[in-house]
């Protein structure tokens, strides 16, 4: 009885990360546009789920800053401002200057190899889906080299942190650059030169591209904002 109770826990827990994960994805990919309502139970019959795992998913991406919660109407996406932005830059310059500061040196030179290969694909693939102006492949690959890239220095909650300021730029991010004209100019592609930068360390040229990305981050939102 209590081996089965127990299961049944584990697959409400994967259940739920399953849904918020799937949500996140629609989030950002902008087909949950900001502002967009809807409820548990919409979002229940969409996924064939019952109620309790699709709950706790929404109140998981509240906690992410993600959704409002509508008092006895359900919930709705966030929306941010220009001036949240501009904030989330200024907030994910100074995690990872703490990173610089935190030893990321020395802590390059300890991380085995394959965790240095992955860094580098991970950057070459965001670079390719930038230039070919492919917006969610280049998230998802920008996404996974900023936590993989974070995770060198050891802090779970410096990734954690960092990894939620870059959702939710992305999540403000998106619509703009979806209606842009010239999407692969709107586009960073410095990926693979930090990494590269990173992985020779040299900190300095790695820190000038990180500027190089947060000025062009904020010319977006200057023009198109």
């Amino acid at each position: 009885m209590a081996a089965g109770g127990d299961s049944s826990v584990i697959r409400r827990s994967t259940l739920r990360q399953q849904i918020a994960d799937a949500l996140r994805d629609e989030v950002l990919a902008g087909r949950l546009p900001s502002g967009h309502p809807f409820t548990v139970k919409e979002i229940a019959e969409q996924y064939g789920v019952s109620a309790t795992p699709v709950r706790e998913a929404l109140l998981d991406l509240c906690a992410q800053g993600l959704l409002d919660v509508e008092q006895h109407r359900g919930f709705k996406v966030h929306a941010f401002t220009a001036d949240d932005f501009v904030a989330m830059v200024e907030a994910r310059t100074l995690i990872i200057e703490g990173i610089f500061r935190s030893g990321a040196e020395s802590a390059l030179r300890a991380t085995p190899a394959e965790v240095l290969v992955s860094i580098r694909r991970r950057a070459d693939e965001a670079e390719r889906a930038a230039r070919a102006g492919d917006l969610d492949v280049l998230i998802g690959y920008d996404l996974r080299f900023w936590r993989e890239l974070s995770s060198i220095v050891g802090n779970p909650y410096i990734s954690d942190f960092l990894d939620r300021v870059r959702v939710q730029t992305w999540m403000f991010a998106v619509p703009l650059l979806r209606r842009t004209d010239d999407l692969k100019n709107n586009l960073w592609h410095g990926h693979s030169r930090l990494a590269q930068a990173l992985l020779q360390y040299d900190l300095a040229e790695a820190q000038r591209l990180i500027a190089e990305y947060n000025e062009h981050s904020l010319t977006l939102v200057g023009k198109h904002g």
